[in-house]
């Protein structure tokens, strides 16, 4: 099944989903540990993993007679970055103005602010749209 953005957009739009997503940041986590963190059913559980399963955001793999879960982090990144940065182009300026990176020190030496990046098409706010 190819995912698409809405699918992903979907599985979190559901807290469980988010939690269990969040649950595992820390590693794979079998079936049974999963739905024993929650007061829903079993069976509702698992629906809510065949959600994220289809939105491509975990994986399961067989282990005997469990179900390991993990999570597919990068996809979600991915999938959120890519539709942030068309939403919100201006936020990837300020925020490479806020946090110049660790390889590069800004020219003039300590305490020198980094020249902000340019987004094509960014909207940027100036000092004279700050304080209308």
């Amino acid at each position: 099944m190819q995912e698409t953005v809405s699918d992903i957009f979907s599985a979190l739009a559901h807290p469980t989903r988010r939690q269990i997503l969040q649950d595992l940041r820390d590693g794979e986590l079998a079936a049974g540990d999963i739905a024993a963190r929650f007061q829903a059913s079993g069976p509702t559980i698992s629906r809510h993993l065949s959600v994220l399963k289809a939105a491509g955001l975990v994986t399961e793999r067989r282990d005997s007679n469990r179900i390991l879960y993990s999570l597919v982090g990068e996809r979600l990144a991915l999938s959120v970055g890519d539709f942030l940065s068309s939403v919100c182009p201006e936020q990837l300026v300020l925020r490479s103005i806020r946090k110049p990176s660790k390889k590069s020190k800004p020219a003039g030496g300590k305490g020198a602010k980094a020249a902000p990046a340019v987004v094509k098409g960014a909207k940027v706010p100036t000092a004279k749209a700050a304080t209308a």
